[in-house]
């Protein structure tokens, strides 16, 4: 069985070590991580599956390390670990994507339920049935597109702002909504963002003339084929 790739980002190297080598008995690599630039530079060279991030770290702190990520990937799974427990400090973490909270000390135990909660609950969203464009072949799991034995790379936005258009084949994706989702916030800087990343998908998807991004002025985009 492949062992399940996670990032452990945790500045307390006896507390690190312990969870590291506990949960690589229970089928889990782990990426550890002494600080929060560590942290980012890991998970963007080493594509982990879930993110256990300490809250106070040297560097980048758990909350600016995830508010990071999730402009990049608002999937992937995060837990965030913490000496703290006031009621602001749990909120927070949630409002900058945490998916879980775990308050210092805590057992093994439970962490390992609540990431295998996280991880089952992604599998159950996972979409990596390859998906047909016209005359592509969309993979999102893999970001890939595929025409004539031709393989396209996508990058993680790339391949999920193709995916909502997908999704509302025919129908106007409105641009707030897909802003909130992948970019975080719908600000006029995310926005011209956006454009950039639709001209680069229409470049693209151009091989097939029948396939359009249609820009409907003042609420969105649509995908037609």
């Amino acid at each position: 069985m492949d062992k399940i790739k996670i990032l452990l980002a945790e500045d307390e190297p006896s507390l690190g070590q312990i969870i590291k080598e506990s949960l690589e008995t229970r089928n889990f690599e782990v990426l550890l991580c002494v600080n929060g630039e560590e942290a980012l530079e890991t998970y963007k060279n080493k594509h982990p599956l879930l993110l256990v991030l300490d809250v106070m770290m040297p560097k980048k702190d758990g909350f600016s390390l995830a508010k990071e990520i999730r402009k990049e990937n608002p999937d992937i799974p995060i837990i965030f670990l913490t000496a703290k427990s006031q009621t602001e400090d749990v909120v927070k973490g949630f409002n900058l994507g945490g998916n879980d909270y775990l308050k210092k000390p805590f057992s093994m135990e439970e962490l390992i339920v609540r990431m295998n909660s996280l991880l089952n609950r992604t599998k159950k969203n996972d979409n990596s049935t390859p998906i047909s464009i016209g005359k592509f072949t969309f993979n999102l799991k893999k970001q890939t597109l595929e025409i004539e034995g031709t393989t396209e790379n996508l990058t993680h936005r790339e391949a999920n702002l193709l995916y909502y258009l997908i999704k509302n084949k025919n129908q106007v994706l409105e641009r707030s909504f897909i802003l909130k989702k992948l970019w975080g916030d719908d600000d006029f800087f995310n926005a011209r963002s956006m454009d950039v990343f639709i001209t680069k998908l229409r470049k693209k998807l151009k091989l097939d003339p029948s396939i359009q991004i249609i820009n409907v002025r003042g609420f969105g985009y649509k995908l037609i084929y």
